[in-house]
């Protein structure tokens, strides 16, 4: 029996589960948005109350190691990293799409189709991939800037469901919508740390851990700083 704390915070929702053998005994949100820093460790507290459980109980702790917010990545990384060092517990990494796509899954099982789960980059750009209902990886990750023909070529062959906060901001933002019948979006489905659970568990299976000292989040893209108009 593993009992594995996973906590999502590569987006603007900071979400905290409980997975007992692969499957989310307790969950905890905050929705109001990139609240990370003050929310996550209170966040915590009360996943493992809910579950009536206590830090030294768990196996392992998983993180969504992105891509996503620059900020929202460290905040999650770091404060699993403290947890695992002092607890002396593995700590698991899972990616951030590969979860969101797992996430769809587990509320539309009988999909045959593909996911491409899609994260907010700013301006017309996201972080995507593309999986099949097996989560094979069909398309890797990548920064994406979306345009009338993307998805073009993968839409003439296939069904693809769009899901994330990416896909909110796509939706009719190209033609692939109106040409092809298999283009659909689903923009209720978000990030959350329950759709970590079951991954989180394989990869507990299988010994698949990082090093807590060396591991860093997957940005995909260099962190560009800005300065504030009211300090210009």
């Amino acid at each position: 029996m593993a009992l594995i704390l996973c906590i999502e915070t590569a987006t603007e929702i900071c979400s905290v589960a409980i997975a007992k053998d692969g499957k989310t005994i307790a969950l905890a949100e905050d929705k109001l948005g990139n609240n990370h820093a003050s929310q996550l460790h209170i966040l915590v507290q009360k996943a493992l109350d809910i579950a009536g459980v206590t830090l030294q109980n768990l196996n392992a702790i998983a993180v969504s190691k992105g891509p996503g917010s620059y900020t929202g990545l460290r905040v999650g990384v770091s404060s699993v990293k403290g947890y695992c060092y002092a607890l002396q517990i593995p700590m698991i990494a899972i990616n951030t799409l590969q979860s969101l796509a797992n996430g769809y899954l587990t509320y539309q099982p009988n999909y045959n189709g593909l996911i491409c789960p899609m994260i907010d980059a700013r301006r017309m750009e996201v972080y995507c991939a593309l999986f099949d209902n097996q989560l094979a990886e069909i398309l890797p990750t990548q920064a994406k800037i979306i345009d009338e023909l993307s998805f073009q070529e993968e839409l003439l062959q296939n069904e693809i469901v769009f899901i994330g906060n990416g896909a909110e901001k796509c939706n009719g933002k190209f033609e692939t919508q109106s040409r092809f019948s298999g283009t659909k979006f689903e923009i209720g489905y978000v990030c959350n740390a329950s759709f970590i659970s079951s991954l989180a568990q394989s990869a507990f299976d299988k010994n698949n851990f990082e090093d807590v000292a060396y591991f860093e989040p997957y940005y995909l893209k260099d962190f560009v700083g800005t300065v504030a108009k009211k300090l210009v």
